[in-house]
């Protein structure tokens, strides 16, 4: 069984609650709740660790029209653990 899970949709996604499995329907769905609400620039927080959340999220931004462009946090936004995004 599922679980539902309800996020604040605010401009920040931080992913240490959820399963990696779940990153591809989260992110693109947390992306077009925050396009909708009028955020245009969203910082999704994935952590330092291996890297591989971090390029998790960076290969489904790849693939969304949606984002116009997205890079790594500044020092004073998480650095190499979040990333900002800029929707379209």
């Amino acid at each position: 069984m599922q679980q539902i899970v309800q996020i604040k949709v605010d401009g920040e996604l931080d992913l240490h609650t959820f399963k990696p499995t779940e990153l591809a329907s989260l992110v693109p769905e947390y992306l077009n709740a925050c396009r909708e609400a009028g955020i245009k620039t969203v910082r999704i927080i994935h952590g330092k660790g291996t890297g591989n959340l971090r390029r998790s999220v960076h290969s489904i931004l790849n693939r969304l029209d949606i984002v116009k462009s997205y890079k790594i946090a500044g020092h004073d936004a998480g650095h190499w653990g979040a990333t900002v995004v800029n929707l379209k």
